[in-house]
């Protein structure tokens, strides 16, 4: 397995505000728990991920707001549901 991130998200483990309309949570604000990169967590880009629900739901959202197509994205919790979230959404980009 490979990954493009080698070291953890610097808000992994830490809950943010994200303002992100997310599916099965409604519009935001949202309290998010940042897990980690996406491709740490799972060994593989999210665009590679077959039957992976927060990776397809999160495929059509990126196309739909316009969301850059790379794997600076980070998989996290909201109301214990798994989503996928773009650094841009951060509110920091961090």
């Amino acid at each position: 397995m490979s990954t493009h991130h080698t070291t953890p998200h610097p808000l992994a483990g830490q809950t943010v505000t994200i303002t992100t309309d997310l599916p099965d949570a409604g519009p935001g604000p949202h309290m998010f728990v940042v897990e980690d990169w996406h491709d740490r967590l799972f060994g593989q880009s999210w665009m590679f991920m077959r039957g992976h629900p927060a990776s397809l739901a999160y495929a059509v959202r990126s196309s739909v707001a316009g969301l850059p197509a790379d794997n600076e994205v980070v998989y996290g919790h909201v109301q214990g549901l798994g989503h996928l979230v773009h650094v841009n959404e951060l509110g920091g980009g961090a």
